[in-house]
């Protein structure tokens, strides 16, 4: 297992007329929240229908705890189907579809030890369910043209195959999505849009394996196969959509729409990327700024720094790592390093780190600074035992690519902001406990509250992360 998921093919993606109107909730739980016995290995190796109105604002409901030593990814309940079926699935900014384990598939996970229950999708018991045809619009767009064989007969398929050699394959489908509308401050209703996702029929790897799998991912990338754009495509939604991930208590904030509160400094995401890069100008540890090369962090091909909520740690180009690392123990001289899992370098530490390391700051284009804390990008694996959660990015990807990619380490207890009309990202700090303040389109303001919903999970406790759960999820969104 490495860093280098790469998603080599979707074979094809959604077609979709949604009929959402009204904000929605998606209810979200943390995958791992709760397990006392972690995988090092597994933390790198893992984002009522009211017509005539604007659906501008959507809050998943968060669960868990970012942070890597606990948990790394977090999950949504979504009903799918007439009558509806609840479904879990991983919330991922860095991945561009919907898609869950379908009828039929010999090898998708039955069972998970997460303390919920897995199902089957199965188009043919739900009365508002359709296959999607490779000639439908969509589809053909794709491919650019009509794809070649293929007759009205034929449903429009979709592969994907990742870094480790693990695949999901299926056919798309149109269905009923059961969506949670924002109605007032702290208040929702239900409401139901028709969503087309990916059912999965072959599952291959740790995807068909995995005793804390899900029912599959719900991505929130810019492409036009996410359920955001293609949501905003209906004009049902602004493009826009926040996340707070609580490190602290468990759980967060999560919406879709146009966030009035807290206000956000913002800086530019590059141009035609597939994944939300912006520009890194300027690293700063402990007050002094790292004497990096003026091209560090254009990753070879001007792509910037990736943001990515769907990774758990922090990769870094060797030469940003390495002075980083140097800079960050010149203020620890006698901390005595050992590497655990041929990757992870770790101490044993007594006392309070924020009191013995220093502060990490990235500055970015537009003059926005993302501030990291020792709690932050330190992780404790016992009592007295701690390890950094910077990685290497050219030693721990396949093809040897330094780039820049960060994750929930240093995402957490922050309140990030993607406005993708405006093709802008920011943070500012924020107690993901609290509430944020988006606007209807009507012009009202309403509260979006915070969310733990795995705190009410039973959560069974004893075993390691599987090898898939955080690497499948961190590792798209580097290539």
């Amino acid at each position: 297992m490495d860093l280098g998921r790469l998603l080599l093919a979707i074979a094809a993606v959604l077609s979709l007329t949604p009929v959402v109107c009204g904000n929605v909730v998606f209810k979200v739980h943390n995958k791992f929240k709760g397990r006392e016995d972690r995988s090092l290995t597994a933390m790198r190796a893992h984002d009522a229908r009211r017509h005539g109105r604007l659906l501008s604002a959507v809050d998943l409901h968060l669960g868990g705890n970012g942070h890597p030593s606990e948990t790394g990814l977090y999950f949504a309940k979504i009903g799918i189907g007439t009558p509806s079926k609840d479904y879990y699935v991983q919330v991922d900014t860095g991945s561009d579809i919907l898609w869950v384990n379908c009828i039929g598939c010999d090898k998708c996970p039955r069972k998970s030890d997460l303390g919920i229950e897995l199902s089957l999708y199965d188009p043919k018991s739900s009365s508002t369910g359709n296959l999607v045809t490779c000639d439908e619009g969509f589809c053909t767009s794709t491919y650019n043209g009509p794809l070649p064989g293929c007759r009205p007969d034929l449903l429009c398929q979709y592969n994907v195959v990742y870094g480790d050699g693990s695949s999901t394959a299926g056919y798309f489908v149109k269905d009923s999505v059961q969506l949670d509308q924002v109605t007032g401050n702290l208040q929702t209703s239900s409401t139901n849009g028709s969503i087309t996702f990916g059912c999965g029929d072959k599952q291959s790897g740790e995807l068909g394996s995995s005793s804390e799998a899900l029912d599959g991912i719900l991505g929130f990338g810019q492409a036009n196969s996410s359920m955001l754009s293609q949501l905003a495509s209906s004009g049902k939604v602004k493009k826009i959509f926040a996340h707070c991930l609580d490190s602290v208590n468990g759980g967060g904030i999560f919406a879709i729409g146009d966030v009035m509160q807290p206000k956000v400094n913002t800086t530019p995401l590059v141009p035609s990327q597939p994944h939300y890069n912006v520009i890194m100008k300027e690293v700063e540890v402990g007050g002094d700024v790292l004497p990096l090369p003026t091209d560090v962090f254009d990753s070879g091909d001007g792509k910037g720094t990736i943001i990515d909520s769907g990774t758990t740690l922090a990769y870094l180009p060797d030469e940003v790592y390495k002075q980083l690392m140097n800079a960050i123990m010149a203020k620890q001289p006698g901390l005595k390093l050992h590497t655990v899992e041929e990757q992870f370098s770790c101490f044993q530490f007594v006392g309070s780190v924020d009191d013995g390391f220093p502060v990490v700051k990235f500055h970015f284009a537009g003059s926005l600074t993302l501030t990291v804390y020792p709690h932050d990008y330190l992780f404790q694996i016992r009592e007295d035992a701690w390890c950094f959660g910077w990685m290497d990015s050219g030693i721990q990807s396949k093809d040897g690519k330094d780039m820049t990619l960060l994750g929930d380490l240093v995402l957490s207890n922050k309140l990030v902001l993607y406005n993708l009309e405006n093709q802008t990202i920011g943070w500012t700090e924020y107690n993901c406990s609290s509430s944020i303040k988006v606007k209807d389109n009507s012009g009202a303001v309403y509260s979006v509250g915070a969310h733990d919903l795995s705190s009410s999970a039973t959560l069974v406790i004893g075993r390691v992360f599987s090898v898939f759960s955080l690497f499948v999820y961190m590792l798209h969104s580097l290539l």
